[in-house]
């Protein structure tokens, strides 16, 4: 089918890079350019969207990447940190809280994001510390003109940090003043903390895998962890709970842990196999709900009418009650997810959808798993709270929630190489500046619930269910790489573009900027884990009628203003080497670059 595009598809077979911000898209393909290849390019992109995107991700937030290597096949790269050694139910609980605050020191883990970058440049990478290094450096440094979303969202909390947190004040506030929209704006905190980086790796001789090495360990057991724990020694920091509390984080929580390895969680769709992280992310929701979708003709709908989007609505419905009920980290509890995958249990759950929009929670009956359904049913009704209606993505919420979002990126390089990354947390909301560095820590312990039993409940060592979720997928010799920021809407927006991209023929662009649709029926995953049952958002240029069908189907629909919803990248390579790329015109800041 024909579509309206706001720019063309980028094509070419030499490289493709596409992120959320130009800057950090045209870094990565200078890399390329040199000779490097997409894990390269990876590294380097993600590094300065740090720079560029402070309010979205930062050095001690959180990073999962998948990706397929021409040497070694597909691969995760599992850099969310987990809960630390003292972060427990019994401590929190007597504190007086009954959900683990959206921001501060209670909400942090053990950083992941630098970490996980430094395991692909190291196994998968050719370039040095150095060079990988020097582009968030020289933008930290000499600086980059400040997105407007950024000065807005300083502005917001500019008080809060003059107030509350002196350190970020410093940072984010020089003079006293917030930074004004597409004004040069450095940081030479977090240049400072690479450049000594780069040089711990370099002190440790002339080999790429020694000094990323080195540098890796600064980074756990050196100058940067010193400044943390010198900083956490006494600090209390006020929260959203509107109270101060001293953080759990030790020093041997972060000395160690490192980033690691992991197979993908993998669904075959139409002749197409996607893949995903394990159940610590959300990443399989994506899976669950093609499984159930696989019981539709969605190819004889209309992609933007109202049994369409009536149909994806009431199967991400279902997928996400499942994800309540049973996701977390597999290596502290049996998740269910072969049983939850299978065809038989999702013919079931596809069976349940009907012409009316459902207003319960309906997570599934997974044998033995019985009383994890129960509890989140109960859960989601004892907490029930009517979510205040609105763009749902953290980038889009009001600044007084003092929320942070997540960052993406997609490389495919000439040799087939892809990586998709979707790094997030330790955003300039969730906590102040340590001093001397330049950055924050993260608030992703946010996700874990303060009640036994659960398999997200929080536990020391436990990874926290994060909403991160890239994929790959491929088919016939082509491989896809995609994702978006967005939390709780994550795989719902990968979801409506990739079943148009497999059914309805639209290509990468013409799937971005296709109307999107979510829904937020479900317990959302960050501070205050609000319901908001029946709720859906659909931006308004579907298909004539269908919004007035949604709600003569019962569906409370909210009407986004246009261009609001979703922040999606992709890259595909063609079987014959053939490369294209995308990005979403939302937001004016997402570009693809490639030739």
């Amino acid at each position: 089918m024909t579509a309206f595009t706001t720019r063309p598809e980028i094509r070419g077979t030499f490289g493709v890079v596409t992120s959320t911000h130009w800057i950090a898209s045209s870094v990565g393909m200078s890399v390329l350019e040199k000779g490097g290849n997409a894990f390269d390019a990876a590294v380097a992109t993600g590094l300065v969207l740090q720079v560029v995107e402070p309010h979205l991700n930062g050095p001690a937030g959180d990073l999962p990447a998948i990706f397929h290597s021409v040497k070694t096949g597909n691969g995760v790269i599992a850099a969310q940190g987990p809960a630390p050694a003292a972060a427990t139910i019994e401590h929190y609980r007597g504190l007086g809280l009954e959900l683990i605050p959206g921001s501060g020191l209670l909400s942090t883990v053990v950083p992941g994001a630098f970490d996980g970058w430094m395991l692909m440049l190291r196994d998968h990478g050719t370039i040095t510390l150095r060079e990988a290094l020097e582009p968030a450096v020289f933008y930290a440094r000499h600086g980059h003109p400040m997105l407007p979303r950024v000065a807005d969202t300083i502005s917001g909390l500019a008080r809060y940090f003059a107030d509350e947190w002196p350190s970020s004040a410093e940072v984010w506030t020089p003079e006293g003043a917030a930074p004004e929209a597409h004004a040069l704006f450095r940081n030479p905190g977090v240049a400072d903390t690479y450049d000594r980086l780069t040089q711990a790796g370099e002190a440790a001789g002339g080999d790429r895998v020694a000094q990323i090495d080195a540098a890796r360990s600064e980074w756990a057991e050196g100058f940067v962890a010193q400044a943390i724990f010198d900083y956490l020694k006494d600090a209390e920091v006020h929260d959203v709970s509107e109270r101060r509390n001293r953080g759990v984080l030790a020093p041997e929580d972060m000395a160690g842990w490192r980033a690691s390895f992991e197979a993908p969680l993998s669904y075959d769709y139409h002749g197409w196999t996607v893949h995903k992280t394990g159940p610590w992310g959300q990443g399989p929701v994506l899976l669950q709900a093609l499984a159930i979708l696989k019981h539709f003709d969605l190819a004889a709908m209309d992609p933007m009418g109202e049994e369409f989007v009536h149909t994806v609505i009431e199967a991400i419905k279902l997928a996400y009650a499942d994800r309540e009920a049973y996701y977390g980290d597999p290596d502290h509890s049996e998740v269910p997810t072969e049983h939850l995958l299978s065809d038989a249990y999702n013919a079931d759950r596809a069976a349940l959808i009907g012409r009316d929009a459902s207003m319960e929670q309906r997570p599934g009956r997974v044998p033995g798993f019985e009383h994890l359904a129960d509890a989140y049913v109960a859960r989601a009704a004892r907490d029930f709270q009517v979510a205040q209606v609105g763009a749902q993505e953290p980038t889009m919420a009001h600044l007084t929630d003092r929320k942070g979002d997540t960052v993406h990126l997609d490389v495919i390089d000439r040799w087939g190489n892809c990586v998709s990354a979707t790094p997030s947390g330790g955003w300039l909301q969730s906590n102040p500046i340590i001093p001397g560095l330049g950055f924050p820590l993260n608030s992703r312990a946010q996700m874990f619930w303060l009640e036994e039993g659960l398999p997200t409940s929080l536990a020391p060592g436990r990874r926290p269910r994060t909403t991160l979720t890239p994929t790959l997928a491929e088919k016939d010799g082509a491989r896809l790489v995609f994702g978006t920021p967005g939390g709780d809407q994550q795989d719902q927006w990968q979801l409506v573009w990739f079943l148009r991209f497999v059914h309805h023929g639209l290509d990468l662009q013409q799937g971005m900027d296709a109307p999107l649709f979510h829904s937020m029926h479900f317990q959302g995953s960050f501070f205050p884990r609000a319901v908001a049952t029946g709720e859906m958002m659909v931006e308004p240029n579907v298909t004539p009628g269908t919004i007035d069908g949604l709600r003569a189907r019962g569906h409370r629909v909210t009407v986004a203003e246009p261009w609001t919803v979703g922040r999606l990248t992709a890259a595909l390579r063609q079987a014959d080497g053939v490369l294209s790329a995308a990005a979403t015109p939302r937001l004016m800041q997402a570009y693809a670059v490639g030739r």
